[in-house]
């Protein structure tokens, strides 16, 4: 295809003239019924009332910090009624926290299994206390359970589309206002079974669940991103996401900056700033083959990498490995241990790493510059710096 479409979005001077969510998703359908193409989103800052639905084969251009997509204040209201599996209304007890073409969540805990359900849908008609929604829920939310309805959602999202570029744009997830959502269902941006998305030059801020996230999904890239002060997971690549690429992004804040999920294979880490986390980097169940490399993880308040551990060790991370990394200024208190490795891992390498600690001792007791867990296997240590530490390697696997 020689020319495909480009069109424009904005608050004035533009094709699909508005500053909301509505505005927005007008302005990607159409391009989407083209078969692709550009949508352009000029400087203004956008109210999001409901998500922004990604379509396949469209490339989405903002204008950096000048073009903000700001997530609306939550609340929330309990289910007055059952709804069931296969229902297309819910009845709510203050229907007016919604509006048509509006984001809801039903949660709630499960009638049948001992887990917490999430289910996102859009407003599509209010008539008195009854909720119409686009799709039934396929889960069943009962008031004995305690079922509710909330305002809150990914502010950018996709399911099942491929082939995405966004760049060059902000999303302020405005925590002080909105609840937390799970970063297995929401984020800042929050992409399930897609493939092929990259994810250029974006600020993802103040979100009350993750910067980025993104499940079950293959070839991301996420390059040059700012992920800041978000309050759970910076940015977290989910089950089975496979051949990712995150590099040269900065992460500050949250309870963890890069987190590898379940299964994520052959990806690669690296040149990324990691500042002021709980944990740095955290790595696990069947994280395997992946290169974490020239990241400068500092600040941690517990560990700059952690390997976490699964009580079946064919689960572990294995096979990873670490190189050219700075972890740095690593523990708030006790024993600060800047690389722990827990678990059963086997066939790391941890090669040409900076391991340091500048500060004054204040709360420290110990500082550690790795600990190796009595399981772990076939570890390669080559060419490590480690600097004014108490103890460079803390090994608990015995002779």
């Amino acid at each position: 295809m020689s020319q495909t479409i480009t069109v424009t979005v904005g608050p004035k001077n533009a094709q699909f003239v508005g500053e909301n969510h509505l505005a927005l998703q007008a302005a990607l359908d159409y391009v989407a019924r083209l078969r692709g193409g550009t949508v352009r989103i000029l400087p203004g800052t956008y109210q999001m009332g409901n998500s922004l639905f990604l379509r396949s084969n469209i490339h989405i251009v903002g204008s950096g910090d000048d073009t903000v997509l700001r997530k609306c204040a939550s609340a929330r209201t309990r289910l007055t009624e059952d709804t069931d599996w296969y229902d297309t209304a819910v009845k709510v007890k203050d229907p007016s926290i919604f509006t048509v073409g509006g984001g809801i969540l039903l949660r709630g805990k499960s009638p049948h299994f001992d887990k917490s359900q999430f289910v996102k849908r859009t407003v599509t008609a209010i008539e008195g206390n009854v909720i119409t929604i686009d799709r039934d829920p396929r889960e069943n939310f009962w008031i004995d359970m305690k079922a509710e309805a909330a305002t809150l959602f990914p502010v950018v999202t996709g399911d099942y589309v491929n082939d995405v570029v966004i760049e060059d744009l902000t999303i302020d997830g405005n925590r002080a206002e909105n609840e937390n959502l799970n970063g297995n269902y929401g984020g800042g941006i929050f992409i399930q079974d897609c493939d092929r998305i990259t994810l250029r030059g974006i600020t993802s801020r103040d979100n009350n669940s993750d910067g980025i996230s993104y499940q079950v999904c293959d070839d991301v890239v996420v390059e040059g991103c700012r992920c800041l002060d978000n309050t759970d997971l910076g940015i977290h690549a989910g089950s089975g996401s496979q051949r990712t690429r995150v590099m040269g992004n900065t992460i500050t804040g949250g309870s963890v900056g890069f987190f590898f999920c379940w299964g994520v294979r052959h990806g690669v880490v690296s040149d990324n700033t990691i500042q002021d986390a709980n944990v740095g980097i955290s790595i696990g169940h069947r994280d395997t083959d992946n290169l974490i490399q020239r990241n400068t993880v500092s600040g941690s308040k517990q560990h700059g990498i952690l390997f976490r551990e699964h009580p079946i060790g064919r689960r572990d991370p294995h096979r990873n490995v670490f190189e050219d990394n700075a972890i740095l200024d690593c523990g708030a208190r006790g024993d600060c241990v800047a690389i722990e490795m827990l678990g059963t891992a086997r066939g790391v390498t941890l090669r040409g790493n900076r391991i340091g600690d500048t500060r004054r001792r204040s709360r420290i007791r110990k500082r550690i510059g790795l600990r190796i867990g009595p399981k772990i296997k076939s570890l390669k240590l080559q060419d490590n710096d480690f600097e004014k530490m108490d103890e460079d390697v803390v090994d608990l696997r015995g002779k």
